[in-house]
């Protein structure tokens, strides 16, 4: 690289970090929940990679962006897609908007928007300057400037979201081994996972004293901060086995305090001070390939917590505790991460009788009805 290139480089690092400083002053509230945090974060440092200003959102890029462009690095620091489903960048999109419809009625964002206007120009013409740029945010901020089509299913293929078998689910425990930090490390994350059903993010903020906590006597693992910013407890019950392995791992990273599931420094023989992130979690479980269906398949965060659901149920769970635990806010949001029964649980019951006795149809058509 050549001076006049490193000095470029270094001007542009700067001109983003000022218009970041500026995008997230007016489009951050002062107190935001998790989910505005996180979407709003997004947007912004969008923004800001675009060298735009938060008065200039365009939200049909953006949409394109999550929808088809949208990558990160994981931990290897390779760049990987991480597009999103259209339901999530509708609720993305969502969160902006109402962000920006709470700007339009703050005086404080007039203020700004006529010290952006040329102060050569008189009262009438700043004024009108302003007053368009209302329209417009408007014109832009409207759904159907960026609609993103939703299709609604009701079933959904066994090949879209895994549902592990008991086998199946040992299978997937056993693949990491316990014989090194690393192996020790990811066989309890996903133990812990698939016998509590919690999220990755939720995984990944635990601490150690959230592992052994009572709710009515049972022993349970407490959930900080789950989606909605609710906290909850989950019994073990008779899955309380899966400490046996978050006791090896801990021991075995002499973690006493703290994050539980930490990075694996290189040499794998040490671990880092902070705790991982949703997306390391995600990065874990990639290396754990299973077979199913004679091809090798990847398993999801989410695909353990679809497990847990539907094997609570099999197992008879009723649908209220199972939704409880896993923290949702509706049993139809339970019922779908339960899935479709199979094939033969939705086998109509003997309605109606044929007028014709099976042989003498067996004998028009050439072959029997099985």
């Amino acid at each position: 690289m050549t001076l006049a290139d490193a000095t470029q480089h270094a001007d542009l690092s700067q001109r983003q970090a000022r218009l970041h400083r500026e995008n997230s002053a007016v489009l951050m509230p002062s107190a935001p929940s998790k989910d505005q945090k996180s979407r709003l974060g997004f947007f912004i440092d969008w923004l800001t990679r675009a060298e735009r200003h938060w008065y200039q959102p365009d939200l049909r890029a953006y949409r394109d962006y999550l929808l088809y462009e949208r990558t990160r690095r994981n931990n290897r620091n390779q760049v990987k897609a991480a597009t999103l489903s259209p339901q999530t960048a509708l609720a993305h999109l969502a969160t902006i908007r109402g962000r920006y419809k709470e700007l339009t009625r703050s005086n404080e964002i007039r203020d700004r928007l006529y010290e952006l206007a040329n102060p050569y120009a008189s009262e009438a013409e700043q004024r009108a300057l302003v007053d368009e740029f209302f329209v417009r945010l408007a014109n832009d901020l409207h759904p159907t400037a960026a609609p993103i089509k939703v299709v609604e299913m009701q079933d959904r293929a066994d090949s879209e979201h895994l549902r592990l078998k008991p086998y199946q689910v040992n299978a997937l425990l056993g693949a990491p081994g316990i014989s090194s930090l690393r192996g020790l490390r990811d066989t309890a994350l996903m133990t812990l996972m698939v016998c509590t059903g919690i999220r990755a993010a939720e995984a990944a903020a635990l601490h150690v004293d959230d592992l052994r906590q009572q709710l009515g006597g049972e022993l349970s693992l407490r959930v900080r901060e789950g989606k909605g910013g609710k906290q909850r407890l989950i019994p073990y019950g008779p899955l309380n086995w899966c400490l046996m392995y978050m006791e090896a791992w801990l021991q075995a990273a002499q973690i006493k305090a703290g994050p539980v599931f930490r990075r694996i420094l290189k040499g794998n023989r040490s671990i880092g001070a902070k705790g991982i992130g949703a997306w390391t979690v995600n990065d874990i479980m990639n290396n754990y390939p299973i077979s199913m269906d004679g091809a090798l398949r990847l398993v999801k965060p989410h695909d353990l917590r679809r497990t847990y659901a539907r094997n609570a149920y099999d197992f008879g769970m009723d649908l209220e505790r199972i939704r409880q635990n896993l923290g949702h806010a509706s049993l139809q949001t339970t019922q779908t991460y339960i899935g479709a029964l199979d094939g033969r649980d939705r086998h109509p019951p003997n309605m109606f009788r044929p007028p014709h006795d099976q042989h003498s149809l067996a004998l028009l058509t050439g072959s029997a009805i099985g």
